[in-house]
């Protein structure tokens, strides 16, 4: 979203900008085009750290980035034992860097708990200040499961805050970053319309069902995009043949040529893709339990992904005992994933939660049919084709046995040629640009600024 986002909104006419930490992991070539603007300290509760400032202009876009070795310069971006204290330093020198670049925003919108304390720091430190003065928030949430929860110890100890305000982080007996910025923040989103909803339920909502249902008034749901430059089957370089809604038949050649590299037996029986990590609430579950009805129903399989054992050790005997229909190949490759897109002729997407979803997205700008369950952003981008109007073929309840019949539906309508390739040419024709979702982010914003 970071990376596509902002391009659309500046596309729109409006001046966008982007922060993120100097990462380790930046390519050194990208690295190397960085200007130094400055070196300030921030305040990480009674410690001053330092914080290195660069700027780059990459496809017409300015950013920033945050540098500190310490906190930055490891191998990975998190899942560190000092994430907290991380984060909160980031969150401070985004404020703290205001006073130092010839940009003033509007808005600032954050991402998820790694930068949810921006709007608790502007709210606790710096609103009053000058030169701070109107600046609005927005917060998004891309998944409510991780809320960057710590022990009562970080307030004063790392986050420096008052212990007055801890009722503002405060939740469940534990510092709740997300919390800090749900009661904050002037607005907050989710990464599609459903999850929005959704997420005021206590099946979905990991516990903030409660504070959220205080703050719906805030609650936006803003379906993301895909950049469809990057996912282009007409001048995709990683893919067997270049095809297009208009010229599709490329796509007859991507499956054939995934087919022998996959070392599947050649034929014109449905390709059904999987690319995802292999735990339950992407509903590896469900695919477990009818498999090999599936099998029977005269569908093959392409499967990419890794994750818990017990659903690797399934998937590879499948494998085994299925050499000739089933091919799984285990970790993430991406080159092959974008050949799988091309090349199958449904893609299986049987989540038990999904915030947005961008793999369904992918596979209909392949002209690969998703079969989804209804949630989250697989329920607003997927339209079931019951009537021959729909983009895919969707299932409700999370079922084994419901999930099987999508299947068997997308199997028949496989078999009727006229059938599919209508259908094909919708979900080709599906618009998931980032530019819908612009439109839709630069109203809000509007709306903050009252202009």
């Amino acid at each position: 979203m970071v990376g596509s986002l902002p391009a659309a909104i500046r596309s729109k006419g409006h001046e966008c900008r982007v922060v993120i930490p100097l990462y380790k992991s930046i390519r050194p070539e990208l690295r190397a085009q960085l200007t130094f603007l400055t070196n300030i300290t921030v305040d990480v509760s009674w410690r001053k750290q330092y914080c290195g400032i660069f700027t780059g202009i990459w496809n017409g876009m300015t950013y920033y980035f945050i540098d500190n070795e310490y906190y930055f310069g490891r191998d990975g971006l998190y899942g560190f034992y000092d994430d907290c204290e991380r984060f909160v330093f980031f969150s401070r020198a985004v404020l703290e860097m205001l006073r130092y670049i010839d940009f003033k925003p509007d808005i600032i919108n954050e991402n998820d708990w790694q930068t949810a304390l921006i709007p608790v720091f502007y709210q606790v430190f710096y609103k009053y200040q000058q030169g701070y003065q109107d600046i609005k928030h927005v917060y998004t949430i891309h998944n409510i499961q991780y809320q960057g929860s710590y022990g009562r110890e970080v307030l004063n100890e790392v986050m420096g805050i008052p212990l007055y305000h801890m009722g503002i982080l405060e939740y469940d007996g534990a510092i709740n970053m997300m919390k800090g910025a749900i009661e904050t923040a002037d607005k907050i989103t989710t990464v599609s319309p459903s999850y929005a909803w959704e997420i005021l339920d206590p099946w979905y909502s990991h516990g903030l069902d409660r504070i959220l249902v205080n703050k719906q008034y805030k609650l936006n749901g803003i379906l993301n995009g895909i950049d469809t430059a990057l996912y282009d089957p007409a001048s995709d370089a990683l893919i067997a043949s270049k095809y297009s809604a208009e010229k599709p038949d490329g796509k007859k050649l991507c499956k054939e040529a995934l087919m022998q590299e996959l070392a599947l037996q050649e034929g014109d029986e449905p390709l059904i893709g999987i690319v995802t990590r292999f735990v339950s609430h992407k509903g590896i579950d469900l695919v477990r339990y009818v498999f090999e009805d599936i099998l029977r129903l005269g569908c093959r399989f392409a499967i990419l992904g890794s994750g818990e054992k017990i659903y690797e050790d399934f998937f590879s005997e499948m494998q085994w005992r299925y050499k000739d229909q089933v091919s799984v190949t285990l970790g993430f490759q991406p080159d092959l994933a974008r050949r799988i897109y091309a090349g199958c002729d449904l893609f299986l997407m049987p989540s038990q939660s999904e915030p947005c979803g961008l793999a369904q997205m992918i596979s209909m700008r392949y002209g690969t049919i998703p079969i989804v369950r209804e949630t989250g952003g697989l329920r607003d981008s997927v339209r079931d084709d019951g009537n021959h109007d729909g983009n895919g073929f969707t299932f409700k309840t999370y079922n084994a046995n419901d999930m099987l019949d999508a299947v068997t539906r997308a199997k028949v309508c496989y078999d009727d040629a006229q059938a599919w390739k209508q259908l094909v040419q919708r979900a080709m024709e599906s618009d998931f640009s980032w530019s819908k979702s612009a439109d839709s982010y630069v109203k809000l914003y509007h709306e903050l600024c009252q202009q």
